[in-house]
């Protein structure tokens, strides 16, 4: 079963929203790309924080699909993330990463609902 790593971040506060989005989609995600066994990478800017309307608390997220546990973990690990993460570097914005085991509701219901 696919499995994602969902990583929600925010800017540095030195940075405009439009400058961080176009950093990730474009230098950053050149990295991301390269991780081995990875079958997707989404990228999502924030337009609204229903939680925080007068200013979103998170930037944007990232998710990032592998065909199990054991591949993705094996990414984690790889040369290719120690890369993305150093291109990071310190750039004082903030990060929540997490892995998540993934059910297609739609798909699901369409056939009965979840067993």
């Amino acid at each position: 079963m696919p499995v994602s790593l969902v990583i929600l971040a925010s800017r540095p506060p030195e940075w405009s929203k439009e400058q961080f989005t176009t950093w990730w989609r474009d230098e950053h995600a050149l990295y991301g790309k390269k991780l081995p066994g990875l079958q997707a990478y989404r990228h999502g800017a924030v337009v609204f924080d229903y939680d925080h309307p007068e200013g979103p608390a998170w930037d944007g997220h990232a998710v990032l699909t592998f065909p199990s546990r054991e591949v993705l973990d094996a990414a984690l690990h790889s040369p290719e993330w120690k890369a993305a993460v150093a291109h990071v570097g310190k750039m004082k914005g903030k990060r929540i990463a997490l892995i998540t085991d993934e059910v297609d509701l739609l798909a699901a219901l369409g056939k009965g609902g979840l067993k």
